[in-house]
C-alpha cells in the first residue's frame, strides 16, 4: 500500500498534465474573444476546419461574432472576420505578431528546408529588385519567349495547323504556365548555333514536361502534407518527390543552364555567402519553385474558363488585346514573326486587369496566420478591445471579404468589369456599412507576408491570356457544362483548384 499511493499520485499528476496540454482546462478569461474548444481534446475543430474552412468559419461567426478563438490541432487560433479591423492585424508589429515562425515550420515540413535568420527580408529585397520595376522587364521578355516556345510547338507539330486540338483546360493552362515560368526563372539549355538552338528548345520542352508531371503529383499531396496527415504510402511518395526536386533543381544542374533569372541567382548567392551547404540550397530552390509556380497555372485556368463562360467578358477583353496589338504596330500572320509582347503593352489592359482581379476574388483563398509572441490587445475599428494570449495564433481568411454581398454585390457571379470605373480606370473604392474599405480584395495576402512575387505572377497571367487570345481560337467542348466545384481541401493555400477538369479545344486563329 505504501508503494501504491506514490504510483497513483504520479499517474494522476501525469494525467492532469496531459489533460492540461490537451487544452481541457483552458477557460475564457475576462476581455478575451469567445472561446470554442470543440468536443475533441487537443484536436478541437480540426476535422471540420479541414473539411470546409469557409463553411466552418461562417458557422463560428454566426455563433460568436466577428472575433473568436478556436482550438485546432493543439493550437488556439483567434480569427478576425471584420474587414474594417483588418489593419489591426496587418499593421501590428512583428514583436507581437510574427508570420515567420509559422512559415519556418511549414517549409521544413513540406520542402525539407531549414530557414535562416532574415529569410523573409532576403526574399523581399531580391523580389523587389528583380520581380518588379526594371527587373520585371527582363522577366517579361524571358516569359514571352518560353511561352511561345511551348504554346506554338503543339500546333506546329500537328498535321494541319488549322485542326482543333482537344485537351483539358486545367491541365493545359497549368502545364504551359508552370513550364514557361520554370524555364524563365531557372534557365534554358544552352546552345551555340541555329541548329543547336532548336535542339536546346526541344530539350527545354522535354525536361520541363517531365518536371511538371512530377510537380503535379506533389501538388496533389500538398494539402495533407502541410497538415501532417499523409498515409504511410503518401508519405513515402512525398519523400521520393522531394528528393527528385532537390536533384532536378540542384546547384550543379543550375550551373549548366543559360538565362538563369537574376532573382533565382541572387537567392542562391545569398545562401552561398552565408555558408549554407549546397544540399540545403537545393531544397530552397524547391521552395522557390512552388512559391512562384504553384498558383499561376490554376489562376490562368479560372481566368480562361470565366471568359469562355461569359461571352460579353471575352468580347471586351479580346477587343482590348487586339487594340493593344494594333497600336504596337504588330499583327499575327501565318509564317510571320512572333509577337513581341512587351511590359509596356501589358500596362495598357485595364479590362484584362479587372477580369484578373475578379478571377482572383472568386478563386484565391489564402489563410494569413501569425504567431502571438507576447500578450497583446486587439483593437477593433468600432472601439472593442480583446486580450490575446502569448503562445496562441491569430489568423484572417480574406475570402470571407471576397464573397461579402455588402462589399461585392452578387458575390458568386463573375463580373469582368467589377474592378473598373465608368471612365475605364481601376476601381478602388468599395464600402461596408457606408465606410470605405482598404482591404476589399486580398488574393496576395497582406502586410509583411504579402506575396513578394505578385507582380511577376500577374504578368505571367496576363502574358498567357494575351497570347492565347491573339494566337488561338478556343472554346469549351460543352458550352453548357457548369463551372466545376472547387476542391475544398485547398482552402488556405492560395488559388483554389477544380474538383474536375473541363474539356476544351483550341486552334490557330490564322
Amino acid at each position: 500500500m505504501g508503494l501504491l499511493l506514490p504510483i497513483l499520485l504520479a499517474f494522476l499528476a501525469a494525467l492532469i498534465g496531459a489533460l492540461y496540454l490537451l487544452g481541457v482546462f483552458r477557460q475564457r478569461l475576462p476581455g478575451e474573444p469567445p472561446l470554442d474548444k470543440g468536443l475533441i481534446p487537443w484536436l478541437g475543430h480540426v476535422f471540420e476546419f479541414r473539411r470546409d474552412t469557409l463553411k466552418f468559419l461562417e458557422r463560428m461567426k454566426q455563433k460568436h461574432g466577428d472575433v473568436f478563438t478556436v482550438q485546432l490541432g493543439g493550437f488556439y487560433i483567434t480569427f478576425l472576420q471584420d474587414p474594417e479591423s483588418f489593419g489591426a492585424f496587418v499593421k501590428e508589429s512583428r514583436e507581437k505578431l510574427d508570420f515567420s515562425k509559422f512559415a519556418v515550420h511549414l517549409v521544413r515540413r513540406v520542402f525539407g528546408y531549414v530557414a535562416v535568420q532574415d529569410e523573409h527580408h532576403i526574399l523581399q529585397t531580391s523580389s523587389n529588385k528583380h520581380l518588379k520595376g526594371d527587373g520585371l522587364e527582363v522577366m517579361t521578355q524571358a516569359m514571352m519567349s518560353n511561352l511561345q516556345n511551348l504554346m506554338l510547338h503543339n500546333i506546329s507539330s500537328a498535321a494541319d495547323q488549322r485542326d482543333w486540338i482537344d485537351d483539358g483546360l486545367f491541365m493545359y493552362c497549368y502545364n504551359i504556365v508552370f513550364r514557361a515560368g520554370y524555364l524563365s526563372l531557372y534557365g534554358n539549355v544552352p546552345h551555340n548555333s541555329r541548329e543547336s538552338e532548336e535542339k536546346a528548345k526541344e530539350k527545354d520542352r522535354t525536361e520541363s514536361e517531365a518536371l511538371f508531371y512530377e510537380f503535379r503529383k506533389y501538388d496533389q499531396l500538398f494539402p495533407n502534407l502541410a497538415y501532417g496527415i499523409l498515409s504511410p504510402r503518401q508519405k513515402s511518395e512525398a519523400e521520393r518527390l522531394m528528393k527528385f526536386f532537390w536533384n532536378f533543381l540542384s546547384v550543379q544542374n543550375m550551373k549548366t543552364k543559360d538565362n538563369i533569372s537574376r532573382w533565382v541567382w541572387d537567392m542562391h548567392q545569398a545562401r552561398v555567402e552565408m555558408g549554407m551547404k549546397d544540399s540545403m540550397i537545393n531544397k530552397y530552390m524547391f521552395v522557390l519553385l512552388w512559391a512562384s509556380q504553384g498558383n499561376t497555372g490554376p489562376s490562368s485556368f479560372w481566368l480562361l474558363l470565366y471568359l469562355m463562360k461569359h461571352p460579353e467578358a471575352m468580347k471586351a477583353v479580346k477587343e482590348e488585346v487586339d487594340k493593344v496589338l494594333r497600336e504596337s504596330g504588330q499583327e499575327v500572320q501565318r509564317g510571320g514573326p512572333l509577337i513581341n509582347l512587351t511590359r509596356e503593352m501589358l500596362t495598357k489592359t485595364p479590362v484584362l486587369d479587372s477580369a484578373i482581379d475578379e478571377t482572383l476574388r472568386l478563386t484565391a483563398a489564402p489563410l494569413l496566420t501569425r504567431a502571438v509572441l507576447q500578450d497583446m490587445t486587439l483593437k477593433m475599428a468600432d472601439g472593442r478591445e480583446y486580450f490575446i494570449r502569448k503562445g496562441d495564433r491569430m489568423a484572417m481568411f480574406p475570402y470571407v471579404v471576397h464573397i461579402d454581398p455588402e462589399i461585392h454585390p452578387d458575390p458568386q457571379s463573375f463580373k469582368y468589369d467589377r474592378f473598373l470605373n465608368p471612365d475605364g480606370k481601376k476601381k478602388t473604392e468599395f464600402y461596408k456599412a457606408g465606410k470605405k474599405l482598404k482591404y476589399y480584395n486580398m488574393p496576395w495576402g497582406a502586410g509583411v507576408s504579402m506575396c513578394p512575387g505578385r507582380f511577376f505572377a500577374t504578368n505571367e497571367l496576363k502574358q498567357f491570356a494575351f497570347l492565347m487570345l491573339v494566337y488561338f481560337e478556343f472554346e469549351l467542348k460543352n458550352p453548357d457544362e457548369k463551372i466545376p466545384e472547387i476542391d475544398f481541401r485547398r482552402w488556405g493555400f492560395g488559388t483554389m483548384q477544380p474538383q474536375k477538369d473541363v474539356p476544351f479545344r483550341y486552334r490557330l486563329r490564322y
